[in-house]
């Protein structure tokens, strides 16, 4: 399996982290209005393997890695239901290399559960349920795993993303921080007043967003003005009260950009067949965070076009990660691998510059950039 360099050298050794952890399905509504309160609408059960955040995220890192507890640990804190469904994540994720020893089995919860409908038009929703065995992660079980670390704090991506208590991520982002780890994270629009509030985004490394959740974090439609006065916007937040931090903000067709202080930059999407985009923000993230471990470093600051399809940063990993994503209906790609994203690359004419290529393993060879 061809997989991402990873050796003494790299920049991260391991990846920590918290979230939910369960299933779900999905329905296609039949009509296009909205749900009614006390309405019955016929659907068809779609064939879609739905996943939770933190389940989504650290496998592609794992996959991207070849995560093992020698070369790359990758290892969820988070909680499953003693039922079916928790057994059934638990086998996917050590299936891929993912160290599941902190995800507790809980009796008399069920593991955390999605049942998600969309209109015709592509738009709708969800019902997750609130008293899942994910609910139940807290500070005491933080505490627990806190020794994964003790011995290479720096060199830690600690990553916190929603579907479990916000007070125990915060927690985790303060252990985190006391041992210089690197942390990385999500959250819903719904989170984000508390989160500002609670003083999480002064202390995070790096943060993924969709442009609604931006938006909540500026204080502002990313409507009003065009896409570069938002981003402009976002940027003066950013430098003026997040100095530290990193903003990965998902865009959809357009593909996604990065802010920090020094500025913004833009990795287009390429043009594909999307199946369901369903689970994109979280591979958007997960391929980010695999390629910097690899010491593939995130994007300086600038305003390019991309004109010409590209694989020189970490940004351009993440999209293109999310874009052949999306030609799948599971919110996981079953098939992905380095192997098959390197050759959907080669297949859009993207460029590989040599310094992301000497970071690949010795395999089939794809199209590199003079």
């Amino acid at each position: 399996m061809r997989v991402l360099r990873i050796d003494e050298h790299s920049l991260f050794r391991q990846l920590v982290g918290v979230g939910g952890l369960g299933t779900g399905m999905f329905f296609a509504l039949q009509g296009d209005h909205t749900l009614g309160r006390n309405e019955s609408r016929l659907g068809s059960l779609l064939d879609v393997r739905d996943y939770c955040k933190l389940h989504i995220v650290t496998h592609y890192v794992a996959k991207l890695l070849g995560a093992s507890q020698e070369r790359f640990p990758v290892v969820p804190i988070g909680k499953v239901g003693d039922d079916a469904a928790g057994a059934f994540v638990l086998r996917e994720m050590r299936a891929v290399g993912i160290d599941t020893r902190f995800v507790e089995v809980v009796a008399g919860k069920p593991t955390l559960f999605s049942v998600c409908f969309q209109y015709p038009d592509g738009s709708g929703g969800n019902i997750t349920t609130g008293n899942s065995a994910a609910a139940e992660l807290s500070e005491e079980d933080i505490d627990r795993a806190e020794s994964l670390l003790q011995s290479v704090g720096p060199r830690t991506i600690a990553l916190l993303v929603p579907e479990v208590p916000l007070a125990s991520r915060r927690h985790f982002l303060a252990v985190a921080r006391q041992r210089g780890a690197f942390s990385a994270a999500s959250f819903v629009s719904s989170e984000i007043t508390d989160a500002k509030r609670l003083g999480m985004f002064d202390q995070l490394s790096l943060v993924s967003l969709n442009e609604e959740e931006a938006a909540d974090l500026v204080g502002e439609a990313s409507t009003a003005g065009t896409q570069e006065v938002f981003l402009d916007r976002l940027f003066r937040l950013v430098a003026l009260t997040y100095p530290q931090l990193g903003v990965v903000m998902s865009a959809g067709k357009n593909g996604a950009y990065f802010i920090d202080r020094s500025g913004w930059s833009h990795a287009p999407s390429p043009r594909v067949q999307v199946a369901s985009t369903a689970g994109a923000g979280d591979c958007l993230l997960g391929g980010i965070l695999a390629a910097m471990a690899a010491g593939i470093p995130l994007p300086h600051a600038r305003r390019r076009a991309g004109t010409q399809p590209v694989l020189e940063d970490a940004l351009d990993f993440g999209v293109l990660l999310a874009s052949y994503k999306v030609s799948s209906p599971h919110t996981i790609h079953p098939d992905g691998s380095l192997g098959e994203l390197l050759r959907f690359a080669e297949r859009l004419g993207t460029s590989v510059v040599s310094e992301v290529q000497q970071l690949v393993n010795e395999g089939e060879i794809v199209k590199t950039s003079p």
